[in-house]
């Protein structure tokens, strides 16, 4: 099994699948953040593996400080992207519960490893994919501020603001626009 890093969405998955098929590499079909090869790789294949991932922007994780951070995000990636409903409790209790580590210790690497706390990584994805729906579904503000839990669109609309530089009325409009290339924060 091999653990990759930023492999966060689908398109990943497919590309790790393309970039494996080049390089003649059978695997079971790749998930978020890892994928399972199905013959022995010898040292030499697992280094043109890791070099055909690093020019698509993945590398193979191999140290276990940096595999508790990308599991630390793919479950944060899990609750923000993948859930339609987003947990009442506290983040930090879903990321102890599932990674099974004290949340104290996996902050602190988390914030070491990245130079990013876990909440303002929190607070960044949940806005990335406040764009994703404002973009691609027809949900009113009112409509996504309710499904990501934030108490009111004023609280949204300004972590919006913090994080991307825009309101999210404007940001809607420079996409709906086109005249602006919208990417990730």
């Amino acid at each position: 099994m091999l653990q990759i890093k930023n492999m966060e969405s689908y398109c990943c998955i497919k590309v790790v699948k393309e970039e494996l098929d080049k390089l003649g590499v059978q695997c079971k079909t790749p998930e978020l953040g890892r994928v399972e090869i199905q013959e022995t790789v010898t040292a030499e294949k697992l280094q043109l593996i890791d070099a055909a991932l690093r020019n698509v922007g993945l590398e193979i994780l191999s140290n276990n400080k940096t595999l508790l951070v990308e599991k630390v995000k793919k479950v944060i990636h899990q609750l923000v992207y993948l859930s339609d409903d987003l947990p009442k409790q506290n983040f930090s209790e879903v990321i102890t519960r599932e990674i099974n580590r004290n949340y104290t210790y996996l902050s602190s690497l988390f914030s070491c490893m990245t130079g990013v706390k876990i909440e303002k990584y929190i607070i960044i994805q949940k806005i990335e994919r406040v764009k994703d729906l404002m973009v691609y579904s027809k949900l009113s503000l009112n409509d996504i501020t309710y499904l990501l839990k934030y108490s009111s669109v004023a609280h949204l609309s300004n972590q919006f603001k913090r994080i991307t530089g825009m309101t999210p009325a404007y940001y809607k409009q420079l996409a709906n626009s086109g005249t602006h290339k919208i990417g990730k924060t």
